[in-house]
């Protein structure tokens, strides 16, 4: 059976990938980010990663148009840095597209219990997962459509949802306890912003995710840069407009811990009863659906693109009749599931189960993104000669802020999150161990020359 994924994709798929694989983040999850540092504290985090995501994106187009790997990152740090490279890497944005479902299946949960009480979030979760895993199996070009349609729509259902807050919007709701949360050693405010990094993150996390189609892209090196220049600035407009939107609708400390922010928000505008309320919760599922979607499509990639270079069993490879890696598209799902139900576990480390979740993937994105912008550097040195459709602008600068900040962002995520950084090392070193047992492996892989640089 082929391994060997077929281009089918343009640029509006391509943007709906992007776009897709982070909106529920606009959704959920970033409201934890309030808790820790307040709202103006959260301001400025978000501000600090917004920028880090803009360098990066601009930087990191160069690598997906000039080597159009389902591997993604994997591909570009082993050309880079070789098998260790590649490995580092790999394991790093495996660990990033595997644990973001989990959170996002439990905020399809948490939202469908909005309007039936008596519904289990897990069990919505879990199902979640067998009907976009089926899916996703079906195949790329209709899996890619249905990405496309639910993006829109979430687009769209954002814009209504701040059109609707923004009557009674008030800048004192916003700033008020602004500085609050994060008291580290007396340093409130400081210690606050950068606590709240992973929060932030997750505005942006997985937009990254669209190279991981490259191989099922047509003209990738045009389609792209397209697809991810306008991807990330839908990103940051939503990002901002929403968060300032929902801070300013009331008391943003009863938004803070919770899965379903917006229609809480949107609750003390118009109204427990309110039809524009009971719309956002269901139009709503569009945004968690299009990124909990779009990661099966990336995780599976993943899988798919380091089993054929032998750092995972072959049979993780293969593809179905539907030329999808259904294989692997199954393998992330068992470990989400599990995830799902580890949340007795997690709450000994004092950490709801999403905030975990988030969290570990979070530190998957920080060291891929750091290996992708060494990856960059490294290729233009080694490699000058490779073809770059697209390259980097502001080359040194703006690849080396997105370095710079990625590198305070691993620092502060290991200070304040040691308990899940050191589980997220423990994955990593397991990861090294397989890799170091498998060589033979890896020689006897087909040979894959965008890897090699043949």
């Amino acid at each position: 059976m082929t391994s060997k994924l077929k281009p089918t994709l343009g640029t509006i798929h391509l943007w709906g990938i992007a776009v897709g694989l982070v909106i529920s983040g606009e959704y959920f999850g970033w409201s934890y980010g309030w808790g820790v540092a307040g709202t103006l504290g959260f301001l400025v985090t978000t501000a600090l990663i917004a920028t880090m995501y803009t360098c990066f994106i601009f930087s990191f187009t160069e690598l997906t148009t000039a080597i159009p790997h389902a591997g993604g990152p994997f591909a570009y740090s082993r050309r880079a840095f070789g098998e260790t490279g590649g490995l580092i890497a790999g394991m790093a944005t495996l660990i990033e597209f595997v644990f973001a479902p989990p959170a996002i299946a439990m905020a399809i949960g948490a939202y469908l219990n909005v309007q039936y009480p008596g519904l289990n979030p897990k069990y919505a979760a879990v199902g979640a997962y067998l009907v976009f895993m089926t899916l996703n199996i079906l195949g790329v070009k209709l899996a890619a459509m249905f990405e496309l349609v639910v993006t829109v729509l979430a687009v769209l259902e954002l814009l209504v949802f701040m059109g609707v807050v923004a009557p009674g919007f008030s800048i004192t709701n916003f700033a008020a306890h602004g500085w609050s949360g994060g008291e580290h050693f007396g340093l409130p405010a400081v210690s606050g912003i950068f606590a709240a990094i992973p929060f932030a993150i997750w505005f942006f996390l997985a937009i990254e995710g669209a190279a991981m189609a490259a191989e099922e892209a047509k003209d990738p090196k045009r389609t792209i840069p397209k697809a991810y220049i306008t991807g990330i600035l839908t990103l940051v407009v939503l990002a901002i407009g929403v968060m300032l939107m929902a801070g300013g609708a009331g008391d943003w400390r009863k938004l803070s811990d919770i899965n379903d922010p917006l229609p809480q928000a949107m609750k003390m505008v118009v109204g427990e009863n309110s039809g524009w309320m009971h719309m956002l919760v269901w139009i709503g599922l569009f945004g968690l659906i299009a990124s909990f979607h779009g990661i099966i499509l990336g995780y599976s990639r993943q899988f798919f693109a380091l089993s054929r270079a032998g750092y995972l069993p072959a049979g993780l490879a293969k593809l179905s009749r539907f030329q999808t890696p259904h294989r692997a598209i199954i393998a992330g799902g068992v470990i989400g599931i599990a995830a799902i139900f580890s949340d007795s576990w997690i709450n000994l480390q004092g950490m709801t189960l999403t905030a975990a979740m988030i969290t570990m993937a979070v530190f998957g994105a920080i060291v891929m993104y750091l290996m992708s912008m060494l990856s960059l550097f490294r290729l233009r040195r080694t490699a000058p000669e490779m073809e770059r459709t697209f390259r980097a602008p502001g080359y040194p600068i703006v690849p080396g802020i997105a370095l710079v900040l990625a590198f305070v962002c691993l620092i502060a995520m290991l200070w304040f999150n040691a308990v899940i950084g050191g589980l997220f090392v423990a994955f990593m070193v397991a990861g090294y161990l397989y890799f170091l047992m498998t060589k033979g492996q890896r020689a006897s892989a087909p040979r894959d020359a965008m890897l090699l640089g043949d």
